[in-house]
């Protein structure tokens, strides 16, 4: 059986529930912020009409700005650079961009926009706080790319294909199979195994969304046998220089948590006050990039014990020649690994089309078809094998594979081993979004 990618409920959830945390505190405009609609300019092509595809990006959101840009950035630069080399058969790629501003009636606005207005033939690398307008995308039948899992619309409906694949059957009703994902426990198994780590801690508010998360991470930590310390902070009054203390006397080897950057880098100033240290501290692929060590500067123990993972090759693994090409079209910008899952979104998609100029002609249902094929696509070596299964029943286990990397000053993430194989078979634990 080959190997899949790894699953992303980690990730993806953590990074959902850290939004929906500060979207339940901080209100929702019901309007478009002024720079929604950011459409780029085109040259006129020489091999036919633009082939027009949309973003929509939730650039400005409660979360703050740049959060979550970085797929639309790389999807941006993957085609800057196929247009310049021509563009797809000679077809320029007409990108056109919409901030949702992270609410629901905005993605809505950017649905409709795009979709309904502007005619995109698709979506690639959507990255969105609130994907109200899924459904709408779906009834269009719009293949949409490449979009980061950050909802359980990637889940749930058809037409949309997230980054990390799905074995879901998506018919459009509940999410996963009736309501409940699953995800497994290859994380917690790696750190075992390859560090000997047998005692972890998972820090969380006292907010639902937040403790969700946190049930989540100690439930598989304790099914790959660890001895997990539970600890919870206030979110209005947190007292991380109490959890810090008791992760010492606890003698913590690992530390997970369901909070944000914010919290994260409080829990560590305290944690440097006190001279606490652990094995590892393990975080997600959104903060897979290299403003970690200024979010981290007044706590170099935890900058130097962080530990990443995710399902895509680390993007300073510049021996790689994908990884290579993406990071000479991306220039002296600073580097995040979700900008090199947009670029490889943005391949995704242009590897579909080509598979059917190839053909007979392009249509959304052949770009499907490459979509859908039973081959993993990989974004030549970028992702781990992705694929999209409609499996009526979730599998009870799953052989799957880890992309990690740690923080080293004067280096930044180093990968830890090949990713195609830091493998392992591992449960799958049911979850409700």
């Amino acid at each position: 059986m080959s190997p899949f990618r790894a699953a992303e409920p980690g990730a993806a959830l953590l990074l959902a529930v850290l939004l929906a945390l500060l979207v339940v505190l901080t209100a929702c405009g019901s309007r478009l912020p002024e720079r929604a609609f950011e459409t780029r300019p085109t040259a006129t092509p020489s091999g036919g009409e633009p082939l027009r595809v949309g973003i929509i990006t939730s650039a400005t959101s409660p979360i703050g700005g740049q959060a979550l840009t970085g797929p639309r950035d790389g999807a941006r630069a993957y085609f800057d650079a196929l247009n310049a080399r021509g563009g797809l058969d000679g077809r320029r790629i007409e990108v056109e961009t919409c901030d949702d501003g992270g609410s629901g009636v905005g993605n809505n606005a950017c649905v409709h926009r795009l979709v309904d207005e502007r005619h995109v033939f698709a979506l690639v690398a959507t990255t969105a706080l609130n994907y109200a307008g899924a459904p709408l995308v779906a009834k269009a039948g719009v293949p949409d790319v490449g979009g980061q899992p950050l909802t359980p619309a990637y889940d749930t409906y058809p037409h949309l294909y997230g980054i990390y694949g799905s074995s879901a059957p998506r018919t459009g009703g509940k999410p996963g199979w009736n309501g409940t994902l699953y995800g497994g426990t290859e994380v917690y198994r790696w750190f075992e195994r390859e560090k000997g780590a047998r005692t972890a801690a998972v820090v969380s508010y006292n907010q639902a969304a937040s403790a969700a998360y946190a049930r989540l991470v100690a439930d598989g930590l304790r099914a790959e046998g660890y001895r997990v310390v539970d600890e919870q902070v206030d979110f209005a009054l947190p007292n991380f220089r109490a959890v810090a203390a008791d992760l010492r006397d606890r003698h913590v080897d690992l530390l997970f948590d369901a909070m944000d950057t914010h919290g994260n880098v409080r829990l560590c100033e305290a944690m440097e006050a006190l001279g606490v240290r652990v094995d590892a501290k393990v975080t997600n692929v959104q903060n897979w990039s290299s403003s970690v060590a200024r979010d981290y500067a007044r706590a170099p123990g935890c900058l130097n014990s962080l530990w990443v993972t995710g399902a895509s090759r680390n993007h300073q693994d510049a021996d790689h020649p994908a990884v290579r090409e993406f990071r000479d079209a991306m220039g002296q910008r600073p580097l995040s690994q979700w900008q090199l899952e947009g670029w490889a979104a943005a391949m995704w998609f242009t590897d579909a089309a080509r598979s059917c100029l190839a053909g007979e002609e392009l249509t959304r249902g052949c770009v499907e078809e490459f979509l859908n094929r039973p081959e993993p696509y990989t974004a030549r070596g970028l992702l781990l094998p992705v694929r999209f299964e409609h499996l009526a029943r979730p599998p009870d286990t799953r052989h799957t594979c880890l992309s990690v990397a740690r923080w080293e000053d004067g280096r930044g993430w180093v990968a830890q081993g090949e990713m195609t194989e830091n493998c392992a078979t591992v449960p799958q634990l049911g979850y409700r979004p």
